[in-house]
This record gives C-alpha cells, sequence and structure tokens, in this order.
C-alpha cells in the first residue's frame, strides 16, 4: 500500500556502494526504516542522499507492508528547506541532540501524530530563530517529548510543593527519598519552563548554562527511569560544550 506523508530524518546508514537505509519519523506511520536505493551515485545530479541527512523535513510517497521491518520509498522531496539550521554550528548541535532523544525514546511502528507535529514545528523555529533565542530549546523539546509520550511532569513550584520527585513525576511537599535531586532554584526554573506557551516564553526565560544542563540531566534521568530504551546520549556532551 502507498502512503502520502511527511517525515522527519533520523538516521541514514551507507549500504553497498549508492543505497541507503534510513529510519525516518513519519506523521502517519511512526518511526519505519527504508531501503533507499541509488540516492548516492557518483554523478551530482543524481546524488539524492544531501536530503536523507538527520534532520531533514521531507514529503514522502512510501510504500508499506505490515510485519516488514524494511520498507521502500517512491518518492521523497524537502518539505521544507533550512535557512542557517545545517550552517551554523549551535543550531545544528540542538538538532542532532533532538534527533538523537526522538530515536532513543519513540517506539517503531506506532503513529504519534501530535508529537510529530511538535516536532516538525519544532525544528522549522529552531531554524528561524536567532542564535540568542535557542539556549533552552533543548530543554524544551525533552519536557514536549516527555509530555506527548504520557510522561508528564505535575504540579509546579509553590511553598506547598518545593520539591521535584522523579518517581511520582511531581512536583510534591515531601523531600523526595531517591534522588536525583533538584535545588530549589532548579525546580523554580523547570517550573517555569513547563508553564511556557510558546517557544519565544521559553527563549525568554533567563537561565545559565550550569542551571540548564542539571534540568537537562534530571529531565532525562525522569526519561530514563520511566521509559524503556532510554541510554546515554552521544550527543549530549556536545551540546554541552557549545551552549556554556
Amino acid at each position: 500500500m502507498l502512503h502520502n506523508t511527511r517525515g522527519i530524518v533520523l538516521r541514514s546508514v551507507k549500504y553497498g556502494e549508492t543505497s541507503l537505509i534510513t529510519t525516518i519519523f513519519t506523521e502517519k506511520l511512526g518511526v519505519e526504516s527504508y531501503m533507499v536505493q541509488g540516492v548516492r551515485s557518483a554523478s551530482a545530479k543524481n546524488n539524492k542522499s544531501a536530503s536523507l541527512q538527520p534532520g531533514t523535513l521531507l514529503n514522502l510517497v512510501a510504500y508499506h507492508k505490515p510485519n516488514t521491518n524494511l520498507q521502500r520509498l517512491k518518492e521523497f522531496q524537502y518539505a521544507y528547506l533550512y535557512t542557517s539550521l545545517q550552517e551554523k554550528i549551535t543550531k545544528n548541535s540542538i538538532a542532532l541532540f533532538s534527533i538523537e532523544l526522538l530515536l532513543r525514546v519513540m517506539p517503531e511502528h506506532a503513529a504519534m501524530p501530535e508529537l510529530f507535529d511538535f516536532a516538525f514545528q519544532y525544528f522549522q523555529q529552531l531554524d528561524l530563530s536567532s542564535d540568542r533565542e535557542i539556549a533552552n530549546f533543548p530543554l524544551h523539546f525533552t519536557i514536549q517529548c516527555s509530555k506527548l509520550l504520557g510522561y508528564e511532569i505535575h504540579g509546579e513550584y509553590s511553598i506547598e510543593t518545593p520539591h521535584l520527585n522523579i518517581q511520582e513525576g511531581a512536583f510534591t511537599h515531601q523531600t523526595p527519598i531517591m534522588g536525583p535531586y533538584a535545588s530549589d532554584e532548579e525546580a523554580k526554573a523547570l517550573s517555569a519552563l513547563l508553564k511556557a506557551n510558546s517557544m519565544k516564553e521559553i527563549a525568554s526565560i533567563p537561565l545559565n548554562a550550569e542551571i540548564r544542563n542539571r534540568i537537562l540531566d534530571w529531565l532525562l534521568e525522569f526519561l530514563k527511569q520511566h521509559t524503556q530504551h532510554m541510554s546515554s546520549l552521544k550527543s549530549l556532551e556536545i551540546l554541552r560544550t557549545i551552549l556554556h
């Protein structure tokens, strides 16, 4: 069966002399892997591998056979052309972190249209925003991925609920029995991030690199404790270096 769908490229691996096996988060089918033949042609005119790099936003016509691990693409073309994301090292580092996070937490073959819509718009917004607006984007992306996967952090920071409890996924009155623990400053900052309704609000929350790093560590540990396949992110150290 043929499907017309949007997609976000998550990973591409060389196969043979001219082909790629590419993993794509699709709007209609969820995460699928595709054999794409002949895209690494020596001819510059016929070389389409650049459009299958991680983070690329595509329109696809895809074959789909149930219970098949490796599908095929009939057609693919850009759904959105980046203007700065691929050239700007800060934006590119944030994008690679976000892509790797999706690879770690997304189940295969399960359509998640709300998460797809958010991620598709997020990469466009990352591309269009100025460098001074994007430092909190990884935090926002991690929070929204967690929420849309069903692991929402409940409540907010207050005098009555000043503690972040990673097991309960909530702000609580009682001090958590088990770590990792968050300071008052970190809990207040995360509470502000959770309440932000737009990328502009996210960008306007003043955080230094140390606070951002500690909140991101807490969020990633939260996902690790509540999902099955979360592991260390290779892109995290690069992200920390870039967003110092």
